[in-house]
């Protein structure tokens, strides 16, 4: 990375809500190439070993992903670097890539992407949303309950104008669940 250029750095989960980061600029930005799913086991920040949670993951195939590029200024990309590799890392069910992502402005950019690594234990892509919305109902772990992980996603994407039908109906589903 060269020390005068920004680092961008994209959000599609938890980050778009709770970076954790200092940024100069934020953008709504697509990722074409991958969508955007609860395929990872989580075992650390929203459920546990002996009770895992899921998150969210950017799982390749066919369609896209829009979410939100944030800009890091150059004196801070360092730091931030270290910071999102010790949250994203955590149990290396993420691989962290390069991938460019389209502005709604036109441009296009090279951004630090967190991507499922398929070959990973934790991968699970392919479960039925049912499934997928009794297991966020019940876990939690180091950052919470895995059920405030998609109920504040799923706002933040609605906010921005992004919904996610899918998230959409899961948040319904867990909220019923919790409450029956």
């Amino acid at each position: 990375m060269r020390r005068h250029s920004s680092l961008w750095v994209f959000g599609y989960g938890s980050l778009i809500w709770d970076p954790g980061f200092a940024w100069s600029s934020r953008h709504i930005a697509r990722l074409d190439g991958y969508t955007r799913s609860f395929c990872m086991r989580s075992i650390h920040h929203r459920g546990t070993i002996a009770q895992p949670g899921l998150v969210l993951a950017l799982d390749r195939g066919a369609g896209h992903c829009e979410g939100i590029a944030f800009e890091i200024p150059a004196r801070i990309a360092e730091e931030t670097l270290e910071y999102l590799r010790a949250r994203e890392l955590v149990s290396a069910a993420y691989l962290e890539r390069r991938e460019t992502l389209s502005l709604r402005d036109g441009r296009q950019l090279d951004a630090v992407t967190y991507v499922i690594d398929r070959d990973h234990e934790q991968y699970c892509g392919g479960l039925e949303l049912e499934e997928q919305a009794r297991i966020i109902a019940r876990a939690g772990g180091g950052r919470g309950p895995n059920s405030e992980y998609l109920i504040n996603t799923a706002a933040h994407l609605g906010e921005l104008g992004l919904r996610d039908a899918q998230l959409d109906w899961l948040a319904q589903r867990v909220r019923e669940i919790m409450a029956g």
